[in-house]
């Protein structure tokens, strides 16, 4: 097959993050752009394979823009940085997270492998198009996945063809891949990547590449490895997952223990108000915070925010297991947060639940889901009556509370709370002292006692209750 851009360049240069969603999902934004170089051998076209290695499970797509520099460029203001661009064209900077570790900063043979840096189908005249009003898409087996605009770069194109001059000069056919969205995720022999770049009228048609199995790497060699750190990294998300002893521990205590045990710590107003369990008797929710926040609707801008893969929808496909979705809808309940295609979504993806201070539609289809969804209300109309999804991954208000992405959520028949995660583990034991004693002091009263002076336990009970705890325990 013909080299995508006839003459292979001398350099590909790739930026590390550069759009603010995929700066959320990493929890970072960075002040000054940063990159890492691919060797021109990992170049491939629309159509080539991108071969995952035998052994290696975190094969990671990311749909990018790539610059391509029309004259040698050295030491050019940001202003005329773009001037230097002679095509545009849609890419796909593949790699395999399992070999981070072996070249860490370099990304050298988990960025660099032949095939690792499709290109195209087409090149796009720079001259032609307004660096700042291009759109982006990606999709995987037909699905779109990434969607998102240039018009909010960290670092708009001109800076970065004008910050890399500063030291290294650019040659003629150069590619500077510049930057992923959010929506980045693991791929699998397989599955069929596309990826294309829009400016106005201008396409570059779909980049497509399957995804096929390789051979193992010899052992002579790093050979792949994965750690958690690693696989979130790979899956797009910097929402970590929940411990399991602390699932379990949170799991034992009621959300009014809770509430009482955070009120006691000066934290009175941990709970999300007006919410409710679309089905009580499955309202148990444990999980790890993601965040959603809508706007008031504004029509010019639903346009744009509310359409495609938008960020309700991309916060649906950022959960990952364990995970609840918690959407900040400024306790609007007229109109729609959730439907049932994506409650069904969410509840594939192995979120934990969802709460919003929103409606549902389809509350009743929801509510038979295997997925505890905690809502103000519900509502047969869709979210643009009132709403614009805005954003993913940022501090929000639910309910009156704010939930930040990793804050623990907890849910019962009583509510909904949000912990502090690093409160969880002296939470926990505080609660199950604080229901132990309760337990006790029912006991008492339902054989007759007064509450005075038993509850709350006072001085007179402690004795019997240390001695009710031995026989309790054995």
């Amino acid at each position: 097959m013909p080299h995508p851009l006839g003459t292979p360049p001398s350099k590909i240069i790739a930026v590390h993050l550069n759009y603010p969603s995929r700066a959320r999902e990493r929890g970072r934004a960075p002040a000054h752009p940063s990159y890492f170089l691919k060797p021109p051998s990992s170049l491939s076209g629309t159509g080539e394979a991108i071969v995952r290695p035998d052994g290696c499970e975190l094969l990671g797509f990311e749909g990018e823009i790539a610059l391509v520099i029309g004259s040698r460029t050295q030491r050019v203001a940001p202003a005329d940085g773009w001037s230097h661009v002679r095509w545009v064209t849609a890419a796909n900077d593949a790699g395999v997270y399992d070999l981070r570790y072996a070249d860490r900063g370099s990304n050298l043979r988990s960025k660099g492998a032949d095939g690792f840096t499709p290109l195209g189908p087409r090149l796009l005249d720079a001259a032609e198009l307004d660096p700042a009003a291009l759109r982006l898409r990606t999709w995987v087996n037909g699905e779109l996945v990434q969607d998102d605009t240039t018009d909010t770069l960290l670092f708009p194109f001109g800076q970065l063809v004008a910050d890399l001059s500063r030291l290294v000069t650019l040659e003629p056919g150069d590619v500077i891949l510049t930057g992923t969205p959010a929506g980045a995720s693991v791929v699998s022999p397989g599955d069929v990547v596309e990826v294309e770049l829009t400016g106005g009228e201008l396409s570059t048609g779909r980049l497509r590449n399957p995804v096929a199995a390789g051979p193992s790497l010899e052992p002579f060699g790093a050979m792949p490895r994965v750690d958690p750190a690693e696989r979130d990294a790979a899956y797009g998300t910097a929402v970590p997952l929940l411990d399991p002893a602390l699932k379990e521990g949170l799991t034992s205590v009621a959300v009014a223990t809770l509430s009482a045990q955070l009120r006691a710590r000066g934290m009175p107003h941990m709970s999300v108000d007006g919410v409710r369990p679309l089905r009580p008797a499955s309202a148990n929710l444990v999980g790890v915070a993601h965040t959603l926040r809508y706007l008031p609707l504004r029509e010019d801008l639903f346009r744009r925010y509310g359409t495609g893969m938008n960020a309700q929808k991309r916060a649906i496909e950022e959960l990952r297991p364990g995970h609840v979705l918690v959407m900040d809808a400024r306790r609007d309940t007229s109109a729609g947060t959730l439907g049932d295609i994506l409650a069904l979504r969410a509840a594939k993806r192995g979120a934990a639940g969802v709460v919003t201070d929103g409606a549902v539609r389809d509350s009743a289809t929801v509510a038979d889901l295997d997925l505890p969804v905690y809502a103000a209300g519900a509502h047969p109309s869709v979210l643009g009556r009132r709403h614009v999804p805005w954003d993913t991954g940022v501090p929000i208000a639910c309910g009156g509370a704010l939930v930040q992405p990793g804050d623990l959520i907890v849910g019962d028949a009583d509510g909904v709370v949000v912990l502090p995660p690093e409160l969880a583990a002296e939470l926990i034991a505080d609660c199950q002292e604080q229901e132990r004693q309760e337990r006790f002091i029912a006991e008492q009263v339902a054989a007759g006692e007064s509450v005075d002076g038993l509850y709350p336990l006072g001085p007179a009970w402690r004795n019997a209750y240390e001695n009710w705890c031995k026989g309790d325990s054995q």
